[in-house]
């Protein structure tokens, strides 16, 4: 039998072994142990199932959804799913069709009007009906012969053009966990809600908040790696109210760049630090906490999500430390 490790599959098709871990969770894919290896590994049928997700997932389909379209036998739910995101895109894309043609027309007005020397109002009521008026319904054509490398440059595009906000968080004292070895966050992530569980944080630190970030990060060749999850807690509270494996630690705080995503989407982490790197106003301004050279994860709504129990519901800000750029 034919087998391939976390790290080889991960170098292979260029995904992160945590977005694997994340999959295999999900039941989208499964490992196997054998006697003679110490690691997990994954079988044929197992990689094919991969190269159905990414494809899939290129096509901006949930997690979710390819859960249920890889176990549909009779295509019927595939069928279903594909009709409902088409449409939603063609929905998008018929809105973005739209503000296109009346950008189209404005930049012909003003360039007729520059040539002419004549300065023309494009913010009046009227100029602007009449041009919305003349705006037919786009109608697009797929056109044949897309491949891999054609989905990897449409997402690359969309991704690119991300919402990243400029946020500062505020110094804290937290308490902090770390696991290193197989499914860090989750071992680290029981710990820390146990911890929040216990010390009654939902009433009495109802602000309380919970970040997270690789430590040590996943290096090639090595199948482990290490996560760190924090919560933060009243000033007052002491390490030696803390179980064994819960420390008290001080953040600093500072400014950061944020973006939202959709819990698993954590491909994004790539394409966010390559648009921050190039970022007129702000550069990446890498500090503590190890591991990560201070970028974070937070989970949002954390608050709501741990009382009303909305696991399947979690959001995350990616963050990245920041600096404004020093003028030349």
């Amino acid at each position: 039998m034919n087998t391939i490790t976390i790290s080889e599959l991960s170098k292979q098709f260029q995904v992160s072994t945590r977005m694997l871990r994340y999959y295999e969770k999900e039941g989208l894919i499964s490992s196997m142990r054998l006697p003679e290896y110490s690691y997990r590994v994954y079988d044929t049928e197992a990689v094919k199932r991969l190269q159905q997700i990414l494809v899939l997932r290129k096509l901006r389909i949930p997690v979710k959804q390819i859960a249920l379209i890889l176990e549909d036998v009779e295509q019927r739910q595939t069928l279903e799913i594909m009709q409902s995101n088409l449409a939603e895109l063609e929905e998008e894309i018929e809105a973005l069709s739209k503000i296109r043609d009346v950008l189209g027309i404005l930049v012909s007005k003003l360039n007729e009007s520059s040539q002419n020397k004549i300065q023309l109002d494009l913010l009046e009521e009227k100029e602007l009906m009449e041009i919305v008026t003349v705006l037919k319904p786009s109608k697009t054509t797929l056109k044949e012969g897309y491949g891999m490398n054609d989905l990897t440059a449409a997402n690359q595009v969309l991704e690119n053009k991300m919402d990243i906000r400029i946020v500062y968080l505020p110094p804290a004292v937290v308490a902090s966990t770390q696991y290193t070895g197989e499914n860090p966050e989750d071992i680290a992530g029981k710990r820390l809600y146990s911890f929040i569980r216990e010390k009654n944080l939902v009433n009495t630190k109802k602000d309380f908040r919970v970040f997270g970030f690789n430590n040590p990060s996943p290096q090639e060749g090595q199948e482990n790696y290490g996560y760190e999850f924090w919560v933060t807690i009243p000033e007052e509270m002491q390490e030696s109210e803390m179980p064994e494996n819960i420390v008290r630690k001080e953040f600093a705080g500072g400014l950061y760049a944020a973006h939202c995503i959709k819990f698993g989407d954590f491909h994004e982490w790539e394409t966010f630090m390559k648009v921050m790197e190039k970022h007129e106003e702000y550069q990446i301004d890498w500090r503590a906490p190890e591991g990560m050279g201070g970028c974070m994860e937070e989970e949002l709504n954390v608050y709501s999500n741990f009382i009303e129990n909305l696991d399947k519901a979690k959001q995350l800000d990616l963050l990245i430390p920041i600096r404004k750029r020093e003028e030349k």
